[in-house]
């Protein structure tokens, strides 16, 4: 049983890592957190059948902590996710104007008009007052976040859609605007564009 274990504890923990790391949803990461409570089980039968008492005790809390996670995104998480989704897809087929969920914005691909890929959205700004979309931060190039850039886009330059957004301006405009600095995002895309254009 503890050579099975010795196994599984680091087999489980790197795929956990992986599965929680790369941020695809509620159901992935709630399974990942399914995947690090298998883990931590089979690292605290290791540190049972060594002796090793701070690994078992560890792994106890851990194996805990790990069970809320599993609770927390696929049992909540998951549940907000599936109604904004059947909200979005209920108004694709009623005569009310379709919806989409604002914590679906980061994440979504942005294309072109000929629906070749630009990039992903990381985030919407929201005017607090109007409740309006003011611009959206949009990631480029790069791989795996590594080297991308982030440009700023007033919401009227993109189509939303519920499983896109697409660009309402050429590509090549889209090239041409000044990446932000990291950190330094805008109060209002005016006032960065005026201030980008000096």
């Amino acid at each position: 049983m503890e050579d099975l274990a010795g196994w599984i504890a680091p087999a489980a923990t790197m795929i956990a890592a992986m599965m929680t790391a790369a941020n695809l949803g509620a159901r992935v990461t709630g399974w990942g957190f399914g995947v690090f409570t298998l883990g931590s089980i089979a690292w605290s039968i290791v540190g049972f059948s060594s002796g090793q008492a701070n690994l078992l005790a560890t792994n106890g809390f851990l194996t805990l902590v790990n069970l809320i996670g599993v609770w927390r995104w696929l049992g909540k998480q998951r549940a907000y996710e599936d109604g904004g989704k059947a909200a979005a897809q209920a108004s694709q087929r009623s005569l009310y104007p379709s919806l989409f969920t604002a914590t679906s914005v980061a994440g979504m691909p942005v294309v072109d008009a000929e629906g070749e890929p630009i990039g992903k959205a990381v985030e919407a700004l929201v005017t607090c007052k109007s409740g309006r979309v003011s611009y959206v931060v949009i990631a480029s190039g790069g791989w795996g976040g590594v080297d991308e850039e982030l440009r700023a886009l007033d919401w009227a330059d993109l189509n939303f859609a519920s499983d896109r957004l697409t660009l309402l301006r050429p590509r090549a405009w889209f090239d041409s605007l000044a990446p932000l600095v990291e950190g330094e995002w805008p109060a209002a895309l005016a006032d960065f564009n005026e201030r980008r254009s000096r």
